[in-house]
C-alpha cells in the first residue's frame, strides 16, 4: 500500500500546483516579490518591504494586495507600467504610505475599491483619485491620524461618485460634513471619538444627496447629557439609517454609562452641556463657588474659635467645676445611702 500510494505523490503535487504558484517573474505570471492564489486574477504581495508597487503584474488581475512594504510615496502612474484594464480591487494595508500624487491611479480604469487602510497619510493631492473614475468604495480607517487631512481629501473626492467611505479608528470630534460627496450610501464612523452628532450635523444629513447615506457608529464614546437630545430625536426618527442603532451605548455621564441610547428617555438626560452642544461650564463654575463659600466659612469659624480661645478656655474650665461639683454631689448621696448605720437607723421602729 505505501508504494501503491507513492505513486500518487507526483500526481498530488501537480494537481495542487495551481492553487499556490511559486514567485517568478515571466510575462503574464506572478511578480517576483508576490503570490498568485487560485488563479493570477487574485496577487498578494505580502510584507516583502517593497519600494513601489511591482511591475510585473499580470494583465488579468482582478484583485491585488500589497500590505507590509514600504511604499512611502504613490508617485504618478504607479501602476500604469503595464494595463490593468480589469483590476477591480487595490488593497494597500499597512505600507507606510504618507504621500499620494496627483493621477497616481491613472489606468486603474476599472477600479471599484481603494483600500488605504493603516497608512500614516500626510499629503492627498488634489487629483490623486481621477485615474480612477469608476471607484464607488474607499477605505481609509486608521488612515488620518498622522495629520489633518479633511481640505486635501475633499477636494481629492469632489469629482468622484463614491458610494461607501470608511473612516473608523481616526478619531474623529465630529461628522466630517466636508467628506460627504452626494450620492454616498454607507459611511462607517466606527470606533472614533465622537460624542453625539449635533444638530447642525444632522441637519447636513438631510442634504438632497444624502438622505439615504446609513451610517454606522459603533465603540464612539456617546455622552449621554442634554445636549444628545437632538441625536436620539433623530435617531429614533431614522433608526433604519443607523445600522448599528440598536448596539449604540452610553460611555458617560457614570449613572448611564453602558446604556443602550434607544432606551433612554429625553427628559432623563440631565444638562452638563450648554445648548450649543459644548461642554458646560456653568456648573462647573457653580460648584467651584459653592466649595470657595465653604471654605471661607470654614476659614471664620476658625478664626472666631482663636480670637475667642480664651473666653473657651475659661468657659470649659467652669464647665468642668460645675461637672466636678455635681459628682461630688451624687458621690456623696451615694456614700449616705449606702452606709450601714443609717440603713439600721431607719429600719428600726
Amino acid at each position: 500500500r505505501a508504494a501503491g500510494s507513492g505513486r500518487w505523490l507526483p500526481w498530488l503535487g501537480f494537481a495542487l500546483l495551481p492553487l499556490a504558484v511559486p514567485p517568478a517573474a515571466a510575462p503574464g505570471g506572478c511578480p517576483s516579490a508576490c503570490y498568485c492564489v487560485a488563479t493570477p486574477e487574485l496577487v498578494q504581495c505580502r510584507y516583502e518591504r517593497l519600494e513601489e508597487p511591482p511591475k510585473e503584474l499580470p494583465a488579468t488581475v482582478h484583485n491585488l494586495s500589497i500590505a507590509g512594504s514600504n511604499l512611502s510615496v504613490l508617485h504618478r502612474a504607479a501602476f500604469a507600467a503595464h494595463p490593468l484594464p480589469d483590476l477591480r480591487l487595490l488593497r494597500l494595508r499597512h505600507d507606510n504610505i504618507q504621500t499620494i500624487e496627483d493621477m497616481a491611479l491613472q489606468g486603474l480604469s476599472s477600479l471599484h475599491t481603494l483600500d488605504l487602510s493603516y497608512n500614516p497619510l500626510l499629503s492627498v493631492a488634489a487629483g490623486a483619485f481621477a485615474g480612477a473614475p469608476l471607484l464607488r468604495t474607499l477605505q481609509l480607517n486608521q488612515a488620518l491620524l498622522a495629520a489633518p487631512l479633511e481640505e486635501q481629501l475633499a477636494l481629492a473626492l469632489r469629482n468622484l461618485s463614491l458610494r461607501r467611505l470608511e473612516l473608523a479608528g481616526n478619531a474623529l470630534w465630529a461628522l466630517p460634513a466636508t467628506l460627504l460627496p452626494a450620492g454616498l450610501e454607507e459611511l462607517d464612523l466606527r470606533n472614533n471619538s465622537l460624542q453625539r452628532l449635533t444638530a447642525t450635523e444632522l441637519q447636513s444629513l438631510e442634504a438632497p444627496g444624502l438622505r439615504g447615506l446609513r451610517l454606522t457608529l459603533g465603540a464612539n464614546p456617546l455622552s449621554c447629557d442634554c445636549a444628545l437630545r437632538p441625536f436620539l430625536a433623530w435617531l429614533r426618527a431614522t433608526v433604519s439609517r443607523v445600522s448599528d442603532a440598536r448596539n449604540l451605548h452610553c460611555a458617560g455621564p457614570p449613572p448611564l454609562r453602558g446604556t443602550a441610547v434607544l432606551r433612554l428617555r429625553p427628559e432623563g438626560l440631565m444638562c452638563a452641556a450648554t445648548e450649543g452642544g459644548e461642554p458646560g461650564r456653568l456648573e462647573t463654575a457653580s460648584y467651584v463657588f459653592f466649595g470657595i463659600v465653604l471654605a471661607l466659612i470654614g476659614i471664620v469659624f476658625l478664626m472666631v474659635l482663636y480670637l475667642n480661645r480664651r473666653g473657651i478656655k475659661r468657659w470649659l474650665h467652669n464647665l468642668r467645676e460645675a461637672c466636678r461639683d455635681q459628682m461630688e454631689g451624687y458621690h456623696y448621696r451615694y456614700e449616705q445611702d449606702a452606709d450601714p448605720r443609717r440603713t439600721s437607723t431607719v429600719g428600726t421602729p
